[in-house]
């Protein structure tokens, strides 16, 4: 065989290698890499807080950082958005428990992007590269993902957040079932004034029903507890095209609720596309102004506004 033909036929082979290199290296890139390497990308900073036991990742933003510094110098406080992501990958094929649950689709942490506030973003016991630690075990973000632990580990971290930013106020701001816990904690913290959930997993016997999964049977469905006080004001955005949290299944939870809306986008899905939404509802939370959000007569409790317009 000749040089050139020994080459050629080497070429195969060495593509092959290269393919086989490039997969072992994406396999590497873990659920929590990605989301390291998307925070840095955005400009924020990754911390960690030990809360009743379990390790929470902490991402911030620019703004958080120096109203911390200013606050320390002074007795002024103001508000600290908290955004909470949804319950990313519990279960694989539906029979699979996910051995890191770790969101491959950080919503959350994308919109955060967009908020020119303090802010920062708060993970759960168990997620983000914890999910081998002490205490932890799959129920925490299977059936569990909603439980008392979770929520006690996480109301510790709010307090803990509230102090090392100096918050007077808390609002919090949840995907998906990161809205569940977003209602969830606001009844453990009263320096939680404002809730925002978007695709809010907010009946989950509704919601295991209607897609025949098992029963969230150590979780606590924010459905089966009484109304949240009064001065939380709360703004519940649900996706028209959302297969995952159809807007019929939390409507009677949302007109229950005391100074609560609930606001109807017709084009969008369960993770599309609210990015479009999120400067406006930003711009509409600091002016106390929802009209911005709908351009109509802002309504409690007895309508979902049809806030489709994204312009």
């Amino acid at each position: 065989m000749s040089e050139s033909s020994f080459r050629s036929a080497l070429q195969p082979l060495a593509r092959y290698a290269t393919l086989l290199l490039l997969c072992l290296l994406q396999a590497c890139a873990t659920p929590t890499n990605k989301l390291d390497e998307l925070a840095q990308s955005q400009g924020f900073e990754r911390s960690e807080l030990l809360a009743e036991g379990y390790r929470l990742l902490v991402y911030d933003n620019a703004r958080a950082r120096s109203d911390a510094r200013a606050r320390r110098s002074s007795a002024d406080s103001a508000i600290l958005h908290v955004y909470l992501e949804g319950d990313g990958s519990p279960w694989t094929h539906r029979t699979i428990v996910m051995a890191d649950p770790t969101p491959r689709r950080p919503l959350m942490l994308r919109l955060m992007k967009l908020d020119r506030e303090a802010a920062v973003y708060l993970g759960r016991p168990c997620y983000n590269g914890t999910s081998s630690d002490d205490g932890c075990d799959s129920s925490l973000w299977t059936s569990g993902r909603y439980s008392r632990t979770v929520i006690d580990s996480m109301a510790s971290g709010l307090r803990v957040l509230a102090h090392r930013y100096g918050a007077s106020e808390l609002w919090l701001m949840g995907h998906s079932g990161g809205g569940a816990l977003a209602m969830l904690l606001a009844r453990e913290n009263p320096m939680v004034t404002r809730v925002v959930t978007i695709a809010g997993n907010l009946n989950t016997r509704a919601w295991t029903a209607h897609h025949g999964y098992t029963p969230l049977y150590s979780s606590i469905n924010p459905a089966d507890l009484p109304p949240i006080r009064d001065e939380v004001w709360q703004w519940h955005f649900l996706g028209g095209q959302d297969a995952v949290i159809p807007p019929p299944l939390v409507r009677r939870f949302i007109m229950q609720q005391p100074q609560a809306s609930g606001f109807l986008m017709k084009q969008f899905s369960h993770g599309c596309c609210w990015h479009l939404l999120w400067p406006r509802m930003l711009k509409a939370l600091e002016q106390d102004d929802p009209g911005l959000i709908t351009g109509a007569q802002f309504k409690y409790r007895d309508t979902l506004l049809d806030a489709s317009d994204s312009r």
